[in-house]
């Protein structure tokens, strides 16, 4: 295959259901694949390892390189065409990462498990959400990792299994999904997004845990069985304000600011059928129809007006299926 052109887009995590030390199973992310923004980029078979310059060409080289040794082949060519906006929520860093080891494997036609070679990128040590929804879209609930193995510092990259899928369903065509992303500080990566989860995990309540627990079983899981948007959407709220608990002294509140307040104005809004930050934020997400659409967008216009911030806001559908690699 002379060249691929790899693309998928970000996804929206809204949070895990256990982060309690006293809980046989540790992490269980929980949510689901989104059509846009989108990370694409384009891979040709290369003699060595050649990258278009771009802002993140550093990483992409890494996982470049990387992809090439797993894989056992002599380089590729990649250019980037557009990237999920960096730590912001989005699940930039898993998406770019997978995108490289599938472009490279396409080219050289192999076939590898994506999910396997995750751990050897560094991807999938906590949440499975971002490599699930790579793999086949939807809205997804992983298993976790076991507390024994996963304490408060994870394992060393590659010595993990990223977590099975435990729950996967269809988004229903209908739902839309407003993101608000503020101008602010992008979220926590890498050893300070690390050191964070160690000192959330070293506090965490178990009971908060028992209380998501219920919340899924008895709210979430019927409601993404039936479509139903306005219970789907009020047990997502409910997860993502118990998090927001467990976070409290690493994020200054429930919700990172400026999340915290757009949320509360999206909140009075009746068109806006659940709303929270997608894991470290800054990006805020409320869960509407195509019928209610409009009232949904002037909501979140005014949410941002009267929280006195700039920011970005895209309207997006979810994505049912993996990421897309064609012939190019």
């Amino acid at each position: 295959m002379s060249g691929v052109v790899v693309s998928t887009g970000g996804r929206l995590h809204f949070g895990f259901l256990n982060l309690s030390l006293a809980h046989e199973r540790l992490y269980g992310g929980i949510g689901l694949a989104l059509a846009t923004p989108q990370t694409q980029l384009v891979c040709h078979r290369a003699s060595r390892i050649s990258i278009d310059g771009t802002p993140d060409s550093g990483a992409i080289r890494e996982y470049a390189k990387r992809s090439c040794e797993l894989l056992g082949v002599e380089g590729v060519s990649i250019q980037l065409k557009e990237q999920l906006p960096a730590h912001q929520g989005l699940g930039s860093g898993t998406q770019l990462a997978l995108s490289v080891l599938q472009g490279v494997a396409s080219v050289y036609s192999r076939s590898p498990s994506l999910r396997a070679l995750a751990p050897e990128l560094g991807r999938g040590g906590r949440s499975g959400i971002g490599v699930a929804t790579f793999e086949r879209g939807g809205f997804t609930i992983d298993a976790g990792h076991p507390t024994s193995r996963f304490t408060t510092s994870r394992p060393s990259d590659g010595e993990w299994t990223v977590p099975a899928i435990t729950v996967h369903h269809q988004i229903p065509s209908s739902w839309r999904f407003v993101l608000v992303i503020p101008q602010a500080e992008p979220g926590r990566s890498g050893e300070a997004e690390e050191q964070s989860m160690r000192d959330v995990i070293e506090h965490a309540d178990a009971e908060i845990a028992n209380k998501i627990a219920g919340v899924v079983s008895r709210r979430l899981l019927p409601a993404i069985a039936d479509s139903n948007l306005e219970r789907f959407g009020s047990a997502i709220t409910e997860i993502g304000r118990l998090n927001g608990t467990w976070y409290t002294n690493e994020q200054g509140g429930v919700y990172r600011p400026p999340a915290g307040e757009v949320i509360s104005h999206l909140q009075d809004s009746a068109a806006c059928f659940g709303t929270g930050q997608s894991s470290w934020g800054p990006t805020v997400y409320t869960i509407t129809n195509s019928e209610h659409l409009q009232t949904t967008k002037e909501a979140a216009r005014e949410a941002v007006q009267l929280s006195g911030t700039d920011a970005t806001i895209l309207t997006v559908s979810g994505r049912n299926a993996g990421a897309r690699v064609d012939s190019r």
